[in-house]
């Protein structure tokens, strides 16, 4: 057999060997055809692991590094626990020697995007890692702040609850630092934030841990810029009316007034019932008919309660929506209707019976000069004998003590030729059954 067969032959074994090793590697795995890359690969990755699992960190490093390099898209393992092995080195380490140990530790982050793709999950896994690695070397805030700014960018409603957070102090910090970072950008960047947090809230998420984001998410930005009413009323605002199909601006400036305590703000009902109008919500409709109500625009409040009633099947926020009816039938003088609703919220939701007793108690004490017709002095007197039952039934002993004040004196009842315990009808508005009582002495 010639030299040039043999060389054949051989050729043709080294692509059967190679061929064979490539059909039996495991789903994912891009082993060497080299036969003795793949011997010292498989060397590589036991001492790697073993090392690993043994806490040996440094050790395990050493041989990883070989398989990086060698066999860079091995596996995406190798930058799974690449990242774990150096994220474990950083918590050894004190000091300046943390710091490579932290950049090799995300470039483990990098280069798994850059050999397995999957960028959007990676970057969610990386964004907090790096926050807690960069948030105190001031010279690495400009990358924090971008890299954050990526992870919510392709992340959206799905970036981790941690990441939020980071994305909002990172900002905080490259800002007050002097990076370009304008008010608005800021402003910006916090309306993203809350909107992705309303999103989780409102499909399941964590409502206590989401709402402890929320408020650290506030207390980052009031930390970052000066958010007064007049800012917002000046700079903001307008562009909300320039475009007041503008739903994301007028939610940013309803969030901000809402933070600031700017209800008094103009803006403030303009803004909620912007989006209002594209996201019907209860408490937005209750929100919006509390300050009609304030403002005396009976009718539209009126429209804005009856409207959260048909938002909700919880009877509590029924319940909350007929005692605000009440109080707002109240302060119109419209008594019998404000009596009406605060019997639907005790009705809808008994735990509300404290507050609606007391204030049907309040109407009828109120009511001593409009129903007195000053022929009876007991019959007149009878309106404080309702208010006392309605405290009663509230569990309100003061209310009671002030409407038995007002009884009627034992000689009124004696010369009127009525009893205690007799049963009168108190009329006018009231229109109720009540016992006669006689005042206490003093």
């Amino acid at each position: 057999m010639n030299v040039m067969k043999v060389k054949l032959i051989l050729s043709l074994l080294v692509l059967i060997s190679a061929f064979a090793h490539a059909q039996t590697d495991p789903p994912g795995w891009n082993y060497p055809t080299d036969p003795d890359l793949r011997s010292k690969t498989d060397e590589k990755i036991v001492l790697y692991t073993d090392n690993m699992k043994l806490g040996n960190m440094r050790i395990a490093a050493n041989h990883l590094t070989w398989l990086l390099a060698n066999t860079p898209n091995l596996n995406e393992s190798l930058y799974i626990n690449g990242a774990k092995i150096y994220e474990a080195l950083v918590d050894e380490a004190s000091g300046e020697e943390a710091i490579p140990l932290q950049d090799s530790a995300l470039m483990m982050y990098d280069l798994r995007i850059q050999y397995f793709q999957d960028e959007a999950n990676v970057l969610n896994r990386k964004g907090y890692v790096a926050y807690k690695f960069l948030k105190d070397r001031r010279d690495m805030y400009p990358q924090l702040f971008a890299m954050l700014a990526k992870v919510v960018e392709v992340n959206g409603n799905e970036s981790f609850d941690n990441n939020l957070i980071a994305y909002m102090d990172a900002t905080r910090r490259h800002k007050l630092t002097g990076g370009d970072v304008s008010d608005e950008q800021v402003f910006e960047i916090y309306s993203q934030i809350t909107e992705i947090i309303d999103y989780k809230r409102a499909n399941g998420g964590n409502g206590d841990r989401l709402d402890k984001i929320a408020d650290n998410v506030d207390k980052i930005l009031t930390a970052t810029v000066d958010v007064t009413c007049e800012f917002i009323e000046d700079k903001l605002a307008p562009k909300m009316r320039e475009n007041p199909d503008d739903t994301k601006m007028a939610k940013l400036v309803f969030k901000l007034l809402l933070t600031g305590k700017c209800s008094d703000s103009p803006a403030f009902l303009e803004s909620a019932q912007i989006v209002h109008k594209s996201e019907r919500t209860f408490g937005l409709a209750t929100v919006i008919a509390k300050k009609h109500s304030g403002n005396k625009d009976y009718d539209k409040a009126e429209e804005y309660y009856n409207e959260a009633l048909s938002l909700t099947e919880e009877n509590t926020k029924k319940a909350e929506v007929y005692l605000d009816l009440a109080k707002m039938y109240a302060v119109r003088g419209m008594k019998t209707s404000a009596r009406a609703q605060a019997q639907k919220a005790t009705q809808t939701d008994p735990s509300t019976r404290s507050d609606a007793y007391t204030l049907i108690g309040n109407l009828y004490m109120g009511s001593y000069e409009e129903c007195k017709k000053g022929v009876s002095r007991v019959e007149d007197r009878g309106v404080f004998l309702a208010a006392y039952e309605a405290y009663k039934t509230a569990g309100n002993t003061s209310g009671m003590a002030s409407a038995e004040a007002q009884f009627p004196a034992i000689d009124e009842i004696f010369s009127e030729n009525k009893k205690e315990g007799d049963a009168m009808t108190v009329g006018c508005w009231i229109n109720q059954s009540v016992v006669i009582r006689r005042r206490p002495a003093n």
